[in-house]
């Protein structure tokens, strides 16, 4: 008896070690597995959200006022914690590199999420500029609209809520903007396509506007990387990486306007 619980338990520590293997080398696995599996789990126990769960961490253990000090409080929740997809701290490194070469002072983000990545861009922005960004869940951009005020920054950001569709065409008599100097591609991988040929029919691009897109190998955007890679209106340059907190192959596709 005892010999057959051993082995049954053997057994499952081995199942689990390689479900646990899986879920942080392979990208299937590991979008199912936090994605759609445990933050379902931790929404039923907690009666919360991820997002909200994000916020609640940031509110604990950030100094208010302190962008950075926020920053670093989402990469240590989402590491060790509770995984999410912001762009995290290493292909965050790439983004904090491109928005200094850059000096964009007007700037497009499609897809905000819970603000992360929108923090590290406007916090390294010249005085002056302008940092929309477009989010299409209510709940996401409110919870984004609390971190962004904990951080002090809510007043250099410009959340629009919405379709980046339905909003994109709007831009220019919206809020006055004529062209971005960058463009930090994050939401639906599906929209990375159709969105950039709108900005290129709605004029918001100019000779030197860079676009730079998270995720195109993880979960991918296989039909924008072809277009961005062939178009002779840009040029392309890929940054190797691997998916936020994870050990997953992934990288960021930084591609220049040259009208």
């Amino acid at each position: 008896m005892l010999a057959t619980v051993l082995t049954i338990a053997a057994v499952l520590v081995c199942v689990l070690s390689l479900v646990i293997w899986r879920v942080r080398t392979n990208a299937d696995w590991a979008l199912w597995w936090h994605d759609n599996y445990l933050e379902r789990i931790r929404d039923f126990l907690t009666g919360t959200t991820r997002p909200l769960r994000i916020l609640q961490h940031v509110q604990r253990s950030a100094k208010q006022g302190d962008a950075l000090s926020v920053i670093t409080a989402i990469d240590s929740y989402c590491s060790k914690v509770e995984w999410a997809m912001n762009v995290g701290d290493k292909k965050g490194e790439i983004l904090d590199t491109v928005v200094l070469e850059t000096r964009p002072r007007y700037v497009l983000e499609l897809g905000t999420y819970c603000g992360y990545s929108t923090l590290r861009i406007a916090r390294l922005l010249p005085p002056g500029a302008r940092l929309i960004t477009i989010e299409m869940n209510p709940h996401y951009a409110q919870v984004a609209k609390e971190i962004f005020q904990y951080a002090g920054l809510d007043a250099q950001v410009e959340l629009l809520v919405g379709s980046s569709t339905v909003l994109i065409p709007q831009l220019k008599k919206k809020l006055d903007i004529e062209k971005f100097d960058l463009v930090f591609i994050d939401h639906w991988k599906v929209s990375y396509l159709p969105d950039t040929k709108l900005l290129e029919e709605c004029g918001l691009l100019k000779a030197g506007s860079v676009l730079l897109a998270d995720n195109v190998i993880c979960p991918g955007a296989p039909d924008y990387l072809k277009y961005i890679r062939n178009c002779p209106r840009y040029r392309s340059q890929y940054f190797p990486a691997q998916l936020e907190y994870l050990q997953v192959e992934d990288g960021v596709e930084k591609s220049v306007f040259l009208g």
